[in-house]
């Protein structure tokens, strides 16, 4: 099955991250990809709460949604939206993850269930939630050939998730997202072939990377990883482009056979977590 993975520079408008997305995706169906998978934040990036805010809408609504509904359906692809931001109404936007059929019509989302809300030793404090409202549901869905677990992010840092997606039958995990460049550098392919080797699962991580109108910077390094834990193809650097790789499916079920670990998995008691 060719998959592609489209690295993006989002704008911090809806039409101009149209304009910069669609040439990626036509790009990504020339060569002969039947799933293509964008980034967090597909549709806009804007740090500026209350310029988001004014400018979300439902998903139905959104332009960048729209354009790549049409897409899909003239070219007959699966396309991932990896995440766009959009109105979920009661004062709280949603980061949601959108896939379309070769039909263009949406076969199934997902909200990102984990919210990174931190308070650093600098002084610095980050509230994902102060904004976002966050999903309650594990999300496979099939893309053609292949049963997709849907993630976002931050979600990486959670095994448990990834664990659960693959006894659903997931065999590919798709973890679009708009990396930080100091946690990217540190830990972004780390993770990645950690939840590919734990699950036995191919893991497709389409990455916004460079510095953003908005003012933020992100890693790119959009991933490829096999269930063996090993790069089947990165995108070594933080501009837009598209990476296209081929996988063997069967390859999951020869790992998860070769280390049994979903299936040798034993539940226990105790410690009790410290309060």
């Amino acid at each position: 099955m060719r998959v592609a993975l489209v690295q993006t520079r989002t704008p911090a408008t809806q039409a101009a991250a149209l304009d910069h997305v669609l040439p990626l995706v036509r790009e990504a169906a020339d060569s002969g990809a039947t799933l293509i998978l964008t980034p967090e934040g597909t549709n806009i990036l804007q740090k500026d709460r209350e310029r988001l805010a004014a400018a979300l809408t439902t998903a139905d609504a959104d332009p960048v949604v729209c354009g790549l509904r049409d897409l899909a359906r003239d070219r007959g692809v699966c396309v991932l939206i990896g995440s766009a931001l959009v109105d979920a109404g009661a004062d709280k936007a949603a980061n949601r993850s959108l896939l379309l059929g070769p039909d263009g019509e949406v076969a199934a989302w997902y909200d990102k269930l984990h919210m990174f809300d931190v308070d650093l030793p600098t002084g610095e404090t980050a509230r994902e939630s102060a904004a976002y409202a966050p999903g309650d549901r594990a999300v496979t869905a099939l893309a053609g050939q292949a049963r997709l677990g849907l993630t976002i992010c931050y979600d990486m840092r959670f095994p448990a998730l990834y664990r659960a997606l693959a006894l659903a039958g997931a065999e590919v995990m798709a973890v679009p997202a708009a990396f930080t460049r100091p946690t990217g550098e540190a830990h972004w392919e780390i993770l990645l072939r950690a939840r590919a080797i734990e699950t036995g699962s191919f893991v497709l991580a389409p990455a916004q990377g460079g510095f953003h109108e908005d003012g933020r910077g992100t890693w790119g390094r959009s991933l490829a990883v096999g269930p063996w834990g090993e790069v089947l193809g990165v995108l070594d650097h933080d501009d837009p482009g598209v990476l296209v790789v081929d996988l063997d499916l069967p390859a999951a079920g020869r790992a998860r056979r070769s280390i049994p670990a979903l299936a040798n998995a034993r539940a226990f008691t105790g410690p009790e977590p410290i309060s």
